[in-house]
């Protein structure tokens, strides 16, 4: 299961999936004995419950509210279904949260913008019309990218002000795209296919702030680790032969899922097989950087001085907790409810006030999947 996060408007280290797995274990609320320290204790939030929906607790000092819940008006729109990756961009005084639709044929982005205070100012599509919008990424240059997870998936650039219309930018590949990541140093952006035999990609646009063309290249390697070799894939956006399929010799991965570059490092997790691979831009090496924990998955995004926020999920819920400088974790919030709903889009206000997250319940639940809002104490 693939996650997807990003925050605007620094340029933050974000790890999701199973990445987190290696720098934290596997999140527990105190019950009376052991466990990690809270920042209060855990009281419901019925503002907070859908009326079929989730049971949601909070730790003292946090607050949180219901920003949008799928097929009811939001700032003058209908919110959509099936809520996928979301990023959060400044906008002069307020914020703007995207917020991408899986639905298939009919998913897009969609957008809401918030005044200084929070209140909704207004909510508009962005992207309509596209197949299976699960992931995504924001640019350096504060645009969206909008990535279809079909065979054929195309890549759209979005913009979250509303002003300008999405364009795809086939350049970089028609595939099920699963996630990106963008390595400024080297002016490059690694993508990640979710297919049981994907490929790992590399593309390079030819003016550093525009997608619009560039090479699209194709990682080449036996099965082993160690050295890896880049190739150019010939035609990124054929009508009839698969990408991963025009380069001899690319090197195989067991569906991946998102991916995160910091460090000189890029880092993605395969469900196939479990693993957390990393490739060192610097060497060109590809490594394991371990195995991943199949009891837990986990997200993590950061914001100015919050290091890192963890999602944990489980059979029976999600948690989720603040990783602080020091390494401690602190848990905040604990959703329980229809076997524990798909945590997607999170994503922080440009201040690292405001935490906004989507309950995607999937699997033929009857219940409306909720986009939220939690102010609290993360800078702590």
């Amino acid at each position: 299961m693939s996650r997807q996060t990003s925050v605007r408007p620094e340029a933050i280290p974000v790890l999701t999936g199973p990445l987190w797995s290696s720098a934290s274990a596997e999140a527990t609320f105190r019950t009376g004995g052991g466990g990690p320290a809270l920042p209060g204790s855990l009281s419901r939030c019925g503002d907070l419950e859908p009326p079929d929906g989730d049971a949601i607790t909070l730790a003292r000092g946090f607050t949180g509210r219901v920003v949008g819940r799928s097929g009811q008006r939001v700032g003058g729109l209908t919110w959509h279904a099936e809520p996928g990756a979301g990023a959060c961009f400044p906008d002069g005084d307020g914020w703007i949260y995207v917020s991408n639709s899986d639905v298939p044929l009919l998913g897009g982005v969609s957008a809401i913008r918030f005044g200084p205070d929070g209140a909704v100012r207004s909510a508009y599509r962005i992207l309509s019309g596209t197949d299976r919008n699960r992931t995504g990424e924001a640019t350096p240059w504060d645009t969206w990218l909008s990535c279809e997870e079909t065979s054929r998936g195309r890549i759209f650039e979005c913009d979250p002000y509303g002003e300008h219309a999405a364009m795809p930018r086939l350049a970089m590949g028609l595939f099920r795209h699963a996630g990106a990541a963008f390595d400024p140093s080297r002016t490059a952006v690694y993508l990640t296919e979710g297919e049981r035999d994907g490929c790992f990609y590399r593309f390079r646009p030819e003016d550093w702030g525009d997608l619009t063309t560039g090479v699209l290249e194709v990682m080449v390697g036996g099965p082993g680790l160690g050295p890896v070799t880049w190739r150019r894939v010939p035609n990124p956006a054929a009508l009839f032969e698969p990408t991963r399929e025009q380069v001899e010799g690319a090197k195989r991965f067991a569906g991946s899922g998102d991916c995160h570059y910091s460090g000189g490092l890029c880092r993605f997790a395969t469900a196939g097989d479990g693993r957390v691979w990393a490739y060192d831009a610097e060497n060109e090496q590809i490594a394991i950087l371990h195995n991943a924990d199949p009891r837990s998955d986990m997200d993590g995004v950061a914001a100015g001085r919050v290091r890192a926020l963890v999602i944990a999920e489980h059979g029976d819920g999600t948690e989720m907790a603040i990783l602080g400088e020091d390494g401690a974790r602190m848990p905040f919030l604990r959703i329980l409810g229809h076997g524990g709903p798909e945590v997607t889009g999170p994503a922080f206000s440009p201040d690292g006030a405001r935490l906004y997250f989507s309950a995607r319940h999937g699997g033929g639940s009857s219940a409306a999947d909720v986009t939220y809002e939690i102010t609290g104490r993360f800078r702590r």
